[in-house]
């Protein structure tokens, strides 16, 4: 099948979960004998027009875009608006009935109903939405937005404009299968999909940096948090483990990314004094799994306010690299059964400053636990979170469904 992956941030200059994921995807499906093209915006003024390259063996349709990541939000949320407009309008010479037999696109954004639909109608063809998040649900959780609201009207639009398009809509897990059910009165086809990754460990290249040079370390344990550093994550919890964490001269704690609540990570460490943290700025893809090799457990904080039950998608390249699992969720996420159950690491709630204390220190001195922890992680990616797996459904999907 001829096939095009949408979403709204991709490689090579992204480091963020999502554009990792969807690549991967990319290339598990031309595995599967698939012909693949990414259809993503990018942000180069200097080449405000369309771009038409190649990742990977990935075909990849770029058009211009405003940017709509790291910017103040009245701005984000104009360019966000903008782009299905902005996409069809740089590829529509390109299609024709013929050019693709499905649709897969990513959400966030809410914003590519309206190019899907076009896509659809001139290719005749089905779609699937990878829904990774509930927009705008969790920012009014987060006291974000009003519920009610203007702009909160606003975004609901989108984003029922988006749900209206999709054949089939996969969610991560039983849990967030029954809220998004339950909040859209079952009208929408819907399945479970997890959230995935290529099972194959990244082995440090002979030219990577020394991570510990670097940050001046010698035998410290690394407690690293790599992704989207924003308020749905709640990076204040995790300050908090840091600052409890200061007893002990061998922990470490290394924050890398981008996002919303870079600047409260950083106020953080200077008005608590946090000698054990460490913030590096975004890097590519290959420098973000050198790190991953060197550093020696996963982090992850959710939001309490959340009503959804998210499934980070760092968590899979923590386990990739047989790195056990710390973390805090949201009250109810199945998310803590499935790892602690597992064994793939240690997860409390969020607010239970005290379990999440406890659990720190349980890996800090065990450098055995961790080794055990990390393996049961790996099993738990083999047998839930294989993109072969995932490629496979998603591909089935259209060819078990007629076109609408």
């Amino acid at each position: 099948m001829r096939l095009a992956l949408v979403i709204d941030d991709y490689l090579p200059h992204s480091t963020r979960v999502g554009a990792k994921m969807m690549h991967e995807l990319a290339l598990e499906l031309i595995e599967q004998r698939h012909e693949v093209t990414v259809i993503t915006p990018h942000f180069e003024r200097e080449q405000s027009g369309f771009i038409e390259d190649s990742l990977d063996g990935v075909s990849v349709w770029r058009f211009y875009s405003g940017q709509i990541k790291d910017v103040p939000k009245v701005k984000r949320a104009i360019n966000e608006t903008l782009l299905s407009f902005r996409a069809w309008s740089a590829i529509k010479e390109k299609v024709n009935t013929d050019t693709f037999d499905g649709v897969v696109y990513y959400s966030p954004s809410i914003f590519f109903g309206s190019l899907i639909s076009k896509l659809k109608k001139r290719c005749h063809c089905n779609s699937y939405l990878v829904l990774r998040d509930f927009f705008p649900q969790w920012a009014i959780d987060s006291g974000l937005m009003r519920k009610g609201s203007a702009i909160g009207r606003y975004f609901r639009f989108f984003e029922a404009l988006s749900y209206r398009q999709a054949d089939t809509i996969g969610v991560m897990s039983e849990k967030n299968l029954e809220i998004f059910n339950s909040n859209t009165e079952q009208q929408y086809p819907t399945t479970i999909l997890r959230n995935w990754a290529n099972l194959t460990p990244h082995d440090l290249s002979d030219k990577a940096s020394s991570l510990r040079e670097l940050l001046g370390l010698n035998d410290e344990v690394i407690y690293f948090y790599g992704g989207n550093i924003g308020h749905a994550q709640d990076m204040a919890n995790l300050m908090r483990l840091a600052k409890n964490m200061q007893c002990f001269d061998k922990a470490h704690f290394l924050f890398l990314g981008q996002g919303d609540e870079v600047k409260l990570v950083n106020n953080l460490m200077k008005e608590w004094d946090l000698t054990n943290c460490s913030y590096l700025p975004s890097v590519s893809q290959y420098e973000f799994k050198d790190i991953l090799a060197q550093v020696d457990v996963g982090l992850f904080s959710l939001s309490a306010q959340h009503s959804a039950h998210n499934f980070p998608g760092k968590l899979l390249g923590y386990m990739v690299q047989s790195l056990p699992i710390l973390g805090s969720v949201n009250e109810g996420n199945d998310l803590m059964d499935l790892v602690n159950t597992s064994g793939a690491g240690f997860i409390s709630v969020n607010g239970d400053d005290a379990l999440f204390f406890e659990n720190a220190i349980k890996v800090q001195n065990n450098f055995e636990l961790r080794r055990q922890i990390g393996a049961a992680g790996y099993k738990l990616l083999e047998k839930e979170f294989s993109v072969a797996n995932i490629a496979l459904s998603i591909a089935q999907s259209f060819t078990g469904n007629k076109v609408k």
